[in-house]
């Protein structure tokens, strides 16, 4: 009496049960290649839907940036320095004409 036998384990089954994880193993390696060419496809879709789609929009963006730059200085130039520039010759005359015409007996 072997020692497998005494166990109540037979040859033909631990050789069955190898065949079949063997066999499992073979199907799970074909599934799993399968769904990387499908992995490989759908990045492969991704990508064009990215150079098609989103390449197109940053350009536009990068566009209405320049656009945007371009008012704001010509907004700065043409319309707030000159405001800016007025405002502090007034508030200076306005100081000036204050200190000159102010009584010398009284205080601020």
């Amino acid at each position: 009496m072997s020692v497998k036998e005494a166990k109540g384990v037979s040859p033909v089954w631990v050789q069955t049960v190898r065949d079949i994880a063997i066999v499992l193993l073979a199907l799970e390696s074909i599934l799993i290649g399968v769904m990387i060419l499908v992995l490989v496809f759908q990045i492969k879709k991704l990508i064009t839907i990215l150079e098609e789609e989103i390449k197109p929009l940053l350009i536009s963006l990068n566009e209405t940036m320049g656009t945007v730059r371009g008012t704001t200085n010509f907004v700065s130039e043409s319309i707030v320095s000159p405001t800016i520039q007025v405002l502090s010759y007034s508030a200076a005359l306005k100081q000036a004409a204050s200190a000159m015409f102010r009584r010398r007996g009284q205080k601020k």
